[in-house]
């Protein structure tokens, strides 16, 4: 949609192995969007990045996440996957307004900015 041709996109359902994700190349960095959303799927997701993270142990997920209930929480998957999660402050590029692109997000809700890598600096 956005004309850009050299980006690849591809459809994926979160803990399924495709033939087109074990196509894709190493990537650098996996921009995800809306993905934290069912606390049943956060598994699925962090296994679907993790075997990304076997073909490039330096690859990060960059993501956000709207804080919905104190019970949800990704850090004991995070661990069992070997992972770690850095949380980017919204200030450092302004995206804590109260109102940005005409959304009430981040303003009135608890919106997170995370980076997940492997948790082992040596990978």
């Amino acid at each position: 949609m956005n004309n850009l041709p050299q980006v690849r996109v591809i459809g994926l359902t979160w803990g399924h192995v495709s033939q087109d994700l074990l196509a894709l190349p190493p990537q650098d960095i996996i921009l995800a969007s809306d993905v934290f959303f069912e606390p049943e799927d956060f598994e699925d997701i962090l296994t679907t990045v993790y075997f990304l993270m076997q073909k490039n142990p330096k690859v990060q997920l960059w993501s956000t996440y709207q804080v919905r209930s104190a019970d949800w929480s990704l850090e004991a998957l995070l661990y069992k996957w070997d992972m770690k999660c850095v949380h980017i402050p919204l200030e450092s590029f302004d995206a804590d307004k109260e109102d940005i692109a005409e959304s009430a997000l981040p303003g009135r809700h608890t919106v997170e900015m995370l980076v997940i890598s492997f948790a082992k600096d040596s990978l």
